[in-house]
């Protein structure tokens, strides 16, 4: 898997390029601000590119800008944010592209190098990986929420969805049986409208939904 990564900071930006390489990823290149990232990308059409929020020169959203814009211009890009901060804004728009293949962590809250580089492979496949306190961020609920009429647990069970987690990860963490995760997920299916005719990934559909729900 080719990767570009976008972090200005030197020392971590040597640490995840040694790290990723070890791991079996192709680093491409290793950009230090938006302009750098998005020229990168261009140039080595990687699969999956690891970015910083906050970039040079003015370390507001540029990193995750540039991200959006990229993932206009090429369709098949899986992005995953790294990140001391949460933009809500533009990580609403990121997150509700409807492609999947994105996903965004808090750098303080990765503890454990191989569920950081099970994160990577699982957006790079096409999934979405979000911190809880990420989508806790972004769940500001309204009235008239597309998604009330799921109930608490299937709403624990999709916020897990959000996270990355698969069936068997959801049934250890909620204490129920996989039949019951089986059952609740076809249950959001369907208040979803997510019939299995319906094109694209209902699990990632239903994900961005959720999220989609509180960025409006």
């Amino acid at each position: 898997m080719r990767i570009v990564i976008a972090e200005d900071n030197v020392l971590l930006s040597a640490g995840l390029e040694a790290l990723l390489t070890a791991k079996g990823f192709e680093v491409a290149e290793v950009a230090g601000d938006a302009g750098a990232l998005t020229a990168a990308v261009d140039r080595h059409r990687p699969g999956l590119a690891l970015v910083d929020v906050r970039l040079p020169p003015d370390f507001r959203d540029e990193g995750l800008r540039a991200a959006i814009a990229l993932r206009e211009r090429h369709r098949d890009l899986a992005v995953l944010v790294l990140s001391q901060y949460v933009e809500r804004r533009y990580a609403g728009e990121l997150l509700a592209d409807g492609r999947g293949g994105v996903g965004y962590l808090l750098k303080d809250r990765v503890g454990r190098v191989g569920e950081f580089v099970d994160a990577l492979h699982r957006v790079a496949g096409g999934g979405t990986v979000m911190d809880p306190e990420v989508v806790a961020q972004l769940l500001v609920r309204r009235d008239g929420d597309p998604l009330g009429s799921l109930t608490r647990r299937e709403r624990e069970v999709l916020a897990l969805m959000a996270e990355g987690a698969d069936n068997r990860e959801i049934a250890e963490r909620l204490v129920v049986g996989d039949n019951a995760v089986h059952k609740h997920i076809g249950n959001i299916f369907a208040k979803l409208g997510l019939a299995p005719a319906d094109p694209g990934h209902r699990r990632v559909r239903a994900v961005l939904a959720y999220l989609d729900g509180g960025r409006r």
